[in-house]
């Protein structure tokens, strides 16, 4: 420990007390070192009691607590002093980044760019949030890029400055520091508040980051689980308002054959209008994972999908990675039938188009994987075609994903039970029923009737016809 860091022996132990929350009890200490209040948080009373118990055995030998910790001297180790919670970012983000799919790496990378500048120690003297941001997410929080090389000339001189003016890992235990790294995420960068999941997605990161501090010793307990600070609640269903009908589909899917570059991608927009296919797995749709009659139902073979990334970000170095399906592991395959309508889109695009040479069945202007950008222009003019211009202007199927949408809410509509409808969608039931229970439409009716139709029955069997 720095000759410099005051330490106290002023110092009194509280007794331990219980706090029943939704995930179960949890058992607090606290302690007042020089008038500054502390705690820790623990699962079962035994932990609590023990650790109360190495608090107050060292009051008694008459140690000295250090002011800026709340811990004793001896419980002071020399990696917690120098690790601040920058070292600590990097040092997690290399620890994730060999296990983790593209668009994880970039999620991490966009969660601690945003949280870091809340931990910074010198809000005076910091560098313009721009170019922090720049240095952040394009080269701290990218493992690949800062392991080529030092940050770009004009990046040198604010790396210098952020690693030397955010927080000691520790400092994290103090709730006035980490409330508003808290707040933080609940911002967007042009200090509008950001949606909902988005909160949600980064406050899971940042606990994750500081669970791996308390692996590595550097705080005895993650101190998120016992700060009382509420993330926006999360919208998750689906609005009906985004929700397309039969009739507007096909006129959707005739409007892009009608591009210039649209008739390579109508069975693209097909397979996720007919089977709710995810982008990233129509994007890495192959011809051997269908099975296709002449004409009639067929079905597709699903086991690959390649979401879209990046090129920082991807293990390859290209925008997209073929992984496994969502939720799904390496091997797994997902069934979906593919209808009539489907089948000969599918065979049309087979006769008309082929495949590349690795078989997929969708490429880009190059021959490579599809861009979002080629077909999200292509949509964007297909409903400027398709629909008036009242729907053209609201959230009527603004994005392609929305076809998915579609899908599942006809089968959902068209009575096909809600498990069935989960395995062909790849989702549980509980987030399927919980996503798209408003686009369940005219059921109310139908229940309605059949209550009614019960209750005819039964005036009649107490009163007669």
């Amino acid at each position: 420990m720095s000759d410099e860091e005051p330490t106290t022996f002023d110092v009194r132990v509280w007794s331990v007390t219980k706090r029943v929350r939704r995930d179960g009890p949890r058992y607090r200490v606290r302690w007042i070192v020089a008038g500054k209040e502390w705690h820790d948080t623990f699962p079962t009373r035994a932990l609590a009691d023990s650790f109360r118990s190495e608090l107050v055995s060292t009051t008694r030998r008459g140690e000295a607590f250090v002011i800026a910790t709340g811990r004793p001297v001896s419980w002071q180790r020399p990696e917690e002093q120098v690790t601040s919670w920058y070292a600590h970012a990097l040092a997690y983000v290399d620890m994730k980044w060999p296990h983790a799919a593209g668009k994880s790496r970039q999620g991490i990378a966009e969660s601690l760019a945003t949280v870091t500048p809340a931990l910074f120690t010198d809000v005076r003297s910091r560098p313009a949030a721009a170019i922090v941001r720049q240095l952040l997410y394009g080269w701290s929080f990218n493992a690949r890029t800062r392991a080529a090389g030092p940050p770009p000339d004009e990046l040198v001189r604010v790396e210098r400055w952020v690693s030397t003016h955010t927080v000691p890992v520790t400092a994290l235990a103090d709730p006035t520091v980490l409330r508003p790294a808290l707040d933080a995420l609940a911002l967007r960068m042009d200090g509008k508040p950001a949606a909902a999941s988005t909160v949600s997605r980064k406050r899971a990161i940042f606990y994750n980051a500081v669970e791996y501090a308390v692996e590595l010793g550097h705080l005895s307990g993650n101190p998120i689980t016992s700060l009382r600070w509420r993330a926006p609640k999360i919208t998750e269903a689906v609005n009906p308002r985004v929700v397309i009908n039969h009739r507007q589909a096909r006129a959707l899917l005739d409007a892009v054959r009608g591009q210039r570059s649209g008739p390579p991608l109508v069975a693209f927009f097909g397979v996720m209008y007919y089977a709710a296919l995810r982008p990233g797995e129509a994007v890495e749709l192959r011809k051997e994972a269908l099975s296709l009659p002449e004409r009639g139902w067929g079905e597709l073979y699903l086991n690959a999908s390649a979401p879209s990334a990046g090129r920082a970000w991807s293990e390859s170095g290209t925008r997209r990675e073929p992984r496994q399906l969502k939720h799904r592991g390496a091997e797994e395959v997902r069934v979906v039938p593919s209808p009539p309508a489907l089948t000969a889109l599918l065979r049309r695009h087979l006769d008309e188009h082929g495949t590349t040479t690795e078989g997929r069945l969708f490429r880009g202007a190059r021959g490579g994987p599809l861009s979002e950008s080629l077909y999200g222009r292509l949509w964007a003019l297909a409903r400027t075609e398709a629909l008036t211009a009242e729907e053209a202007a609201s959230p009527l199927a603004r994005r392609p994903y929305d076809l998915r949408h579609a899908a599942v809410s006809t089968w959902l509509n068209g009575g096909v039970p809600a498990p069935q409808v989960a395995s062909w969608a790849g989702h549980s039931v509980d987030v399927l029923l919980r996503v798209y229970a408003k686009c369940i439409a005219g059921q109310d009716d139908a229940v309605r009737r059949r209550v009614e139709d019960a209750l005819r029955d039964q005036d009649q069997s107490v009163h007669g016809p």
